[in-house]
């Protein structure tokens, strides 16, 4: 049986790059968007490829054997993405959930095993959050502390250089591989960084002039002690302007540059996401509507008429389905 997989570890990555020709008619944009539809990976996002990488490079090093505990906190996607990949190659996972996880993440993780325990469980994070702070590397250290002391192997999403290697070395060639090397544009938001700092890298290398575009939401959509209510972009963080500690940890580590920024309104993301669904049958996320709805604004410029701009749609609208995105669609 030549044609079958022996676990999901396999399926990982070599997801579809799709023209979005409809929602192109209906705006009357004169660049074409192709879509890297990541939610397709096994666990259903951009995550499984990170987790995958920052696993197998684990178990090269002697880190990881049959039965050993894995751990990391996310926001949900990674989680999910580490309790899949653990679940296959034989581990435990726990994951350390930081606040406004959806409840179906939360199902998702449980359904794959997942040892639960909040972010603040920990006094020296809760403490940190009550003061509006998100210290990655103060979090990291005791994290870390937390996992010699149980003897997991902490993955470290936020720092793990596995993490935009695995985007170096499988989504930047293989978006080369499907546009012949056609890419003009690249647009796509950023959590860890780890996407975006290891597909540039990749594209700088291919091709000089490209233009990397980050995405990340608007002030009126970050919430804080003064707006803790806001509607939000669940799973990207804001950076620009901001110095290196407060930006994701690669942008830093890996010389990584953008050429632009575009803050999205997350009503906005809301919106266009939505629409894709009833143009393209594309069913999104919160950071990939927002990625669209900044590429639709790119699009519309004279000076892009006839490029080719390549999203990165971290994941699809499944585990949205309890958020204000989706809450009222009629």
């Amino acid at each position: 049986m030549a044609n079958t997989k022996a676990s999901i570890a396999e399926l990982v990555g070599k997801t579809p790059l799709v023209e979005l020709r409809n929602f192109q008619k209906k705006y009357g944009l004169q660049a074409k968007l192709f879509a890297k539809l990541e939610y397709l990976n096994p666990s259903g996002s951009v995550k499984d490829r990170a987790a995958l990488n920052m696993i197998t490079e684990a178990e090269k090093a002697g880190k990881l054997r049959k039965g050993d505990t894995i751990v990391d906190n996310s926001s949900g996607n990674t989680g999910i993405a580490l309790a899949a990949i653990a679940a296959a190659k034989g581990y435990h996972f726990e994951c350390l959930l930081e606040p406004g996880v959806s409840p179906e993440r939360t199902q998702i993780l449980k359904a794959y095993g997942a040892h639960l325990r909040s972010f603040l469980d920990f006094p020296e994070i809760a403490k940190m959050m009550d003061k509006g702070a998100f210290e990655t590397a103060e979090i990291s250290r005791i994290i870390q502390a937390y996992a010699d002391s149980k003897g997991y192997f902490y993955t470290d999403q936020v720092s793990n250089q596995a993490n935009p290697e695995a985007h170096y070395q499988t989504t930047g060639p293989e978006i080369w591989e499907d546009t012949d090397g056609q890419v003009d544009i690249l647009i796509m938001a950023a959590g860890t960084g780890g996407t975006i700092a290891g597909l540039a890298q990749y594209f700088r290398q291919k091709k000089p002039d490209i233009e990397i575009i980050a995405v990340e939401p608007a002030e009126a959509s970050r919430p804080s002690a003064e707006q803790p209510d806001v509607n939000s972009i669940d799973g990207i963080v804001a950076f620009d302007g901001f110095g290196p500690e407060n930006q994701p940890t690669f942008f830093s580590k890996n010389h990584f540059y953008y050429d632009s920024c575009i803050d999205v309104l997350a009503e906005d993301g809301y919106k266009t996401g939505l629409e894709l669904a009833r143009t393209d049958g594309i069913f999104l996320g919160e950071s990939a509507g927002a990625v669209l709805h900044a590429a639709k604004t790119v699009a519309q410029k004279d000076e892009n008429k006839g490029k080719n701009i390549v999203l990165i749609f971290a994941d699809n609208g499944m585990k949205y389905l309890s958020s204000p995105m989706y809450q009222e669609v009629n």
